[in-house]
């Protein structure tokens, strides 16, 4: 029987479909893999279901390779290099499809408390501090009709904009480096900036790591208007973090919701500080059956992979 080590506890539909078929070992801790951790799994186990967080960069995959397989939990995988693990030999697979509708959903709850500042009412309210309705009281920004800019119109992006314009009646624009076709009414702009300049809202939903390493910089963010609103479901590493944490703190922008960070868990004290950002613990496809079937899907490649056939889900 082959050893499948699991990095992180899985829904128990997945843990028992797993069990009936391999010998499986489950870490009960909630932090990722160590490079030094990732190496030694690589060299103990025939094949590991990651996920983000654990460490498989290209030192891991050095010395003695046991494993086959790496079939990733969540559709980003900038926590493993692919190239390095090709390189010996190993497949690498993730989740695609399942996540887009409740990511997509996290993007919309973000948007509308962002925009309608719900966590400051709600610290307001659970603080007693709350003084009754008034016709100026805490207000913020409509959100039917605001155009709505989409970083990355690849499913996720796509199912966000769906939302906006048919939900809210907003127009859509995006930047997307590649062409693309989209079945909605949405216009493509040519750069980054004239998107930030243009849009009431922004939306990024493109892949972590490599070139989309502090994509949202700076520069980025100043073209943004002073009532905009920044929402983060991508990935952490995706946005220069200070420089979002300093155009907050200035009032350069209006607001920001935010699901993801550079260095989770760990969240920046000026940022948990910001009454004008709302911060949720990595959400996006924390509902029972979306992870239940995440896990199914890897295992899906793990069985693919044990019996000679082609990764459904390979990357």
């Amino acid at each position: 029987m082959k050893r499948l080590l699991i990095t992180r506890v899985l829904p128990d539909a997945n843990l028992g479909a797993a069990r009936s078929r391999y010998d499986v070992t489950v870490r009960a801790d909630t932090e990722g893999l160590t490079v030094a951790e990732a190496k030694e799994a690589l060299a103990n186990y025939d094949a590991i279901l990651p996920t983000l967080g654990d460490q498989f960069v290209k030192d891991a995959f050095t010395g003695d390779i046991r494993c086959g397989v790496l079939a990733n939990f969540g559709v980003g995988y900038n926590h493993i290099d692919v190239d390095a693990a090709r390189a010996v030999g190993i497949s690498v697979s993730n989740t695609p499809d399942v996540v887009t509708d409740a990511t997509a959903d996290i993007g919309m709850t973000l948007i509308l408390s962002a925009c309608r500042r719900a966590g400051e009412g709600e610290r307001l309210v659970r603080a007693g501090k709350w003084g009754g309705w008034g016709p100026t009281q805490m207000l913020g920004t409509h959100v039917t009709g605001k155009t709505v800019g989409i970083v990355g119109m690849g499913r996720i992006g796509q199912a966000v904009a769906r939302r906006c314009h048919y939900g809210f009646d907003m127009p859509v624009l995006f930047f997307n480096r590649s062409p693309k076709q989209v079945d909605l009414p949405a216009r493509r702009v040519d750069t980054l900036d004239d998107l930030m300049g243009q849009a009431d809202i922004i939306v990024v939903t493109v892949p972590g790591g490599g070139a989309n390493t502090n994509l949202i910089d700076a520069g980025v963010l100043a073209a943004m208007k002073s009532t905009g609103i920044f929402i983060n479901i991508a990935r952490g590493d995706v946005v220069d973090e200070d420089a979002l944490i300093d155009v907050l703190e200035t009032h350069k922008i209006a607001g920001a919701g935010l699901d993801v960070f550079a260095k989770e868990p760990y969240v920046p004290p000026r940022l948990r500080a910001l009454e004008n950002a709302v911060l949720l613990p990595h959400l996006g496809t924390a509902a029972l059956e979306v992870r239940a079937a995440m896990g199914q899907m890897a295992l899906d490649n793990i069985v693919a992979w044990d019996e000679g056939r082609p990764l459904p889900q390979a990357v």
